[in-house]
């Protein structure tokens, strides 16, 4: 399995409850562009349009190798491919309040396909986050002492 894109900032703004792997609808060029690395992930978020799923805000850029005259757009949707159960319950899920879906990473499986691995996951208050901070800092206190003992 190789990683071409994370979304950390999905980590530190979400607190991850269950995790999907889905595969992608990309045209032309874009399988070259995300092996290339020309991927962001940063702000992209995945919603349900009339019971199938889309990513929006993923950013493929275009290759300068690529065909000038047929350029897909570089944020369009991208439709996602999940089991009808999978996307069920993320319908189910989404629809209560405080629950989204996020792309956490993207990347080529043992078949050579792109999948996105996209988590159903509730926001984080400021609190939170700061909680969290504070527990890594510790662990990593923690560790050092270790190492140095």
């Amino acid at each position: 399995m190789k990683v071409v894109a994370t979304n950390k900032k999905a980590y530190h703004d979400f607190e991850i409850i269950e995790k999907f792997e889905a595969g992608l609808v990309l045209e032309g060029s874009e399988v070259k562009a995300i092996r290339a690395g020309k991927v962001n992930l940063k702000d992209s978020f995945v919603k349900i349009v009339k019971g199938e799923p889309f990513v929006f805000g993923m950013h493929i850029s275009h290759l300068a190798t690529s065909n000038p005259h047929f350029r897909p757009d570089e944020k369009r949707a991208r439709k996602l491919l999940l089991h009808k159960k999978e996307i069920s319950k993320l319908i189910g899920k989404t629809s209560e309040k405080g629950y989204t879906i996020v792309p956490l990473k993207l990347y080529f499986n043992h078949k050579n396909l792109a999948k996105l691995q996209i988590a159903l996951a509730k926001g984080k208050t400021l609190r939170d986050k700061r909680e969290t901070l504070k527990r890594k800092e510790m662990e990593k206190e923690a560790r050092a002492a270790m190492k140095n003992y």
